[in-house]
């Protein structure tokens, strides 16, 4: 079926945060994700005004045309179960970046994400792991620089303490054009040590 669809803003990054029916945060889902719910009669409820609408075919015998307004969070009718959503994102570089809000945790630079490296506080050839606890933004100039060395030896010290990201934190860092209902919710159910920096 053909859709036209009306929004205010970029439609391509438009991104419906998924629920499950007991509240629980599952992930972004893109607008066409969140129709099928619809469509299938499988959305248990909705937070937030309606932020995108889809109008779809035409009825033959009444001639109106189907129309869906979607909210930013949804939750679907099914449930998760505890250990179907994982409480650690994925360490990728574009997840560490941003993690570090693009800085170089050694110098305190910022940089775009062509000129960050990912740097192993505890060189992995010294037992490092590659985990999100051991692992930091860091620019080519100072990951050159400390080399093979942990920061004491290399006389350059972090600037923050590489910690791993909560699953909200990932979602909050890993979209860029959140809606304010959206975050609203993410941020609330953030650890309260780490609400500020997202707020």
């Amino acid at each position: 079926m053909l859709m036209e669809v009306n929004r205010r803003g970029d439609l391509h990054s438009t991104r419906v945060l998924s629920l499950d029916a007991a509240g629980r945060i599952l992930d972004w889902i893109s607008w066409q994700e969140a129709v099928c719910l619809y469509v299938r009669d499988a959305v248990a409820w909705t937070l937030g005004d309606p932020c995108l609408t889809v109008h779809g075919g035409h009825n033959r015998a009444l001639g109106a045309q189907s129309r869906i307004e979607l909210h930013p969070i949804i939750a679907s009718t099914g449930h998760c179960r505890d250990h179907a959503v994982d409480p650690a994102p994925a360490l990728t570089n574009t997840a560490l970046f941003a993690r570090d809000r693009y800085l170089c945790l050694y110098c305190g630079e910022h940089f775009s994400r062509g000129e960050l490296t990912r740097d192993h506080v505890q060189p992995v050839s010294r037992g490092g792991r590659d985990e999100w606890e051991n692992v930091v933004s860091a620019c080519l100039a100072c990951n050159l620089r400390k080399g093979n060395r942990t920061p004491q030896q290399a006389h350059m010290p972090l600037l923050a303490v590489p910690y791993r990201p909560s699953w909200v934190e990932h979602l909050i860092l890993s979209n860029r054009n959140i809606l304010a209902d959206q975050m609203e919710f993410l941020v609330s159910h953030l650890p309260r040590d780490r609400r500020a920096a997202h707020a």
